[in-house]
């Protein structure tokens, strides 16, 4: 069976710079993958080159999305095939409430499918049942999308929308950040309710907690020195890898590998990719992880 979203040695340049170089990886449909990395090193880049930012250009490699090209198709097309972003920072539309909105949204997507418009009492229905899910109330609805949203309820609002558009590949830019606990908990359990073998997500991140409480499937972990994605491995759950990075500059970055121990704690260690004069470098790490345990130690 070919995978869901397959990106062959994608290259995206925004004005004069470099981001993405050579960036290759596979997504199986019901797969959920978590990308961690710094700032700076394309992370966000790769969610907005798959959903056809303008600015973000696309100067080699391939997408296939289904098995069809992605890149072939505008922004709003692979919305209606069923691709959907989740902002990182979601923007407020005054005089837009958000019944309008997810409305619209779903019918233009039942349109490109060559089904009839949804019927108003079966959409009220499906909207106010995933706000209970997502604990939003129901005044939400009324209101401008975002307008006077706090932080939490803006990223709540956008997991809102992926649950009732039912995407086939949801990108998730940072959708945990400025989260406490318990919003963080609501917007896991968002995630996790999509879940269906027919979809997957890819979990863009800074925090481990999110990843793990939506059970991904697979970890990879974007490190480097100079705003680019580099080369990282990564083991989850008996050891799964997929796919691969390739680097644009590995100078002195470090990757870190993930692993579960039989216990089921987490624990990670950190190596070197690569030292200024090419040679290995063995370092050690006494960082302490989940459970007070120190990380297991790599040369």
């Amino acid at each position: 069976m070919s995978a869901l979203l397959e990106v062959k040695d994608l290259v995206v340049t925004v004005g004069p710079r470099k981001i993405l170089n050579g960036l290759s990886l596979s997504i199986d449909a019901g797969s959920v993958h978590a990308i961690m990395g710094p700032n700076g090193s394309g992370k966000s880049t790769l969610g907005y080159a798959l959903a056809g930012r303008p600015g973000y250009e696309i100067t080699g490699g391939s997408v296939l999305y289904r098995g069809e090209d992605l890149l072939a198709l505008p922004a709003e097309e692979r919305a209606r095939a069923g691709l959907f972003l989740g902002f990182q920072y979601p923007v407020e539309i005054p005089g837009v409430n958000n019944v309008y909105l997810l409305k619209a949204a779903i019918n233009a997507a039942r349109k490109a499918k060559g089904l009839p418009e949804v019927d108003a009492f079966e959409f009220l229905q499906l909207v106010r049942a995933k706000m209970k899910l997502m604990q939003m109330d129901e005044a939400f609805l009324s209101r401008g999308v975002n307008e006077g949203f706090s932080g939490g309820e803006k990223k709540r609002n956008e997991i809102l929308q992926m649950l009732v558009l039912e995407p086939t590949l949801a990108v998730l830019d940072e959708t945990d950040s400025g989260l406490d606990i318990d919003a963080l908990k609501v917007v896991a359990r968002g995630v996790n309710t999509l879940r269906s073998e027919h979809r997957a997500v890819l979990l863009i991140t800074h925090y481990q907690i999110i990843s793990c409480r939506t059970t991904c499937t697979c970890w990879r972990v974007a490190a480097s020195s100079r705003a680019a994605i580099a080369h990282s491995r990564s083991n989850w759950s008996a050891g799964v890898t997929t796919g691969s990075w390739k680097p644009h500059d590995t100078h002195g970055s470090l990757t870190r590998q993930l692993v579960r121990s039989p216990a089921g704690r987490v624990r990670s260690s950190r190596r070197p990719i690569a030292q200024h004069n090419g040679k290995g470098l063995a370092q050690r790490s006494g960082r302490k992880t989940g459970g007070g345990r120190p990380a297991d130690q790599s040369r």
